[in-house]
């Protein structure tokens, strides 16, 4: 059975506007099988395959006419592969500007080359699908960051408390292909996929650069998941230099396998650190990097913490693809404190997650967020410490404690 992903609803209201929608994400999330969706029943055209050998080798050879002859609407699936694609499509949408001319899918994102960028800008919304979230694998309704930011956070009142609350979920990830999948079995698909990522698809988006390095550096960015990003000290450990280890960064952020979190700089503390965090985009895929199944997942301190704030983390970002307000997600780190998670609206809004993996809270977790609350005000509409216990805790003025499963409540 297809579980229903959230941001369809986000597609399909982009192709009643836009000339061209670009859903782009990873390989193996659900995007053609999305894209499919979005089509049959609702509009009639057509689809063409980029990853079926024909079909690419005829696109490439001509652009122009490859474009010409696809009916409208039309579904292009993995339109990374013949990047000049793009600039045909740029012709067609500019003679006919009606909306949902194309819905492109890519596992890379092209958009992000200068050339292509500029000769899209105004004729496409691009939406990002990530592997699943909870909160559609079960059904829920909600969405955490807008209850956040109503001042009303998930009442959660019978969680399982403790790690068993989390860790095979962490261990499981949320690549649709594993969702019924055994352990042995998803460590072996994951495994399989981290590697046909580097040796498919990165050479195909950097065939001039030498990757001999990059599973080392995937590994290295598993155990660095949801800390600061420090080039220097990866480049040590690969024995390259920063700007190499920073462009091959760059890469698996082209292709969704890390999701880089810049800082939020709000004057806040003396001597405030701006480096980003890195997550690692899925923990199931972190979990088979580190080489770690769910029993160490639960019991190795050196590894739980990290693993769960990037399994929240995550979760989180999802829930921005969705939610009803357009929300940032950034991190906060002094040389004394840090907040987790810092959400700022449009408005200047704020909304501030710790993440514990204990089934208990202390006065501590939250003191940067009451600081928070006391210089911005009326601004600060919810501080939240994700944890493993059993119900929603009210802490203080707009500080809950909330049970992990409040994510998908």
């Amino acid at each position: 059975m297809l579980i229903d992903r959230k941001v369809r609803s986000v597609v399909v209201e982009a192709l009643g506007y836009s000339r061209v929608v670009f859903l782009q994400g990873a390989r193996q999330v659900g995007k053609s099988t999305l894209a499919q969706q979005v089509f049959i029943g609702e509009r009639s055209g057509s689809t063409a395959t980029l990853d079926d050998q024909v079909t690419r080798e005829a696109a490439a050879a001509d652009p122009d006419g490859f474009i010409a002859g696809l009916p409208a609407p039309a579904v292009i699936d993995e339109v990374q592969l013949v990047p000049d694609l793009l600039y045909a499509i740029k012709r067609v949408v500019d003679d006919d500007p009606g909306p949902g001319r194309f819905l492109l899918t890519g596992s890379a994102n092209v958009l992000t080359a200068p050339k292509v960028s500029e000769s899209l800008a105004g004729r496409v919304r691009r939406v990002d699908l990530l592997p699943l979230a909870q909160a559609e694998i079960r059904g829920a309704e909600g969405n955490f960051v807008d209850t956040a930011f109503s001042g009303k956070p998930p009442w959660v009142t019978d969680a399982p408390i403790g790690r068993e609350a989390f860790a095979e979920l962490v261990a499981r990830g949320g690549y649709p292909a594993v969702y019924r999948l055994g352990e042995r079995q998803r460590r072996a698909w994951y495994r399989d996929y981290a590697r046909s990522i580097v040796e498919r698809d990165l050479r195909d988006i950097a065939s001039a650069q030498k990757l001999v390095e990059m599973p080392k550096l995937l590994r290295l960015l598993a155990s660095n998941s949801a800390k600061l990003l420090d080039f220097k000290k990866l480049a040590r450990s690969l024995e390259i230099s920063d700007k190499t280890v920073g462009a091959y960064v760059e890469l698996l952020r082209t292709v969704f396998l890390v999701h880089v979190v810049p800082s939020w700089r709000p004057g806040l503390r003396a001597r405030e650190l701006h480096a980003p965090k890195i997550y690692l985009a899925d923990t199931g895929l972190l979990a088979q990097q580190l080489g770690v199944d769910q029993a160490r997942l639960s019991a190795d301190d050196q590894v739980t913490g990290y693993a769960l704030e990037t399994f929240c983390g995550m979760e989180i970002l999802k829930h921005l693809g969705w939610a009803g307000l357009d929300v940032t997600l950034r991190h906060y780190r002094s040389q004394y404190d840090e907040i987790d998670i810092v959400l700022e609206s449009q408005s200047g809004d704020l909304a501030a997650v710790e993440v514990k993996a204990r089934a208990s809270v202390r006065e501590r977790d939250w003191r940067v967020m009451a600081d928070m609350r006391d210089r911005y005000g009326d601004r600060f509409k919810a501080g939240v410490v994700l944890y493993a216990g059993r119900q929603t805790v009210p802490l203080s003025d707009r500080i809950w404690a909330v049970p992990i499963s409040g994510l998908w409540a």
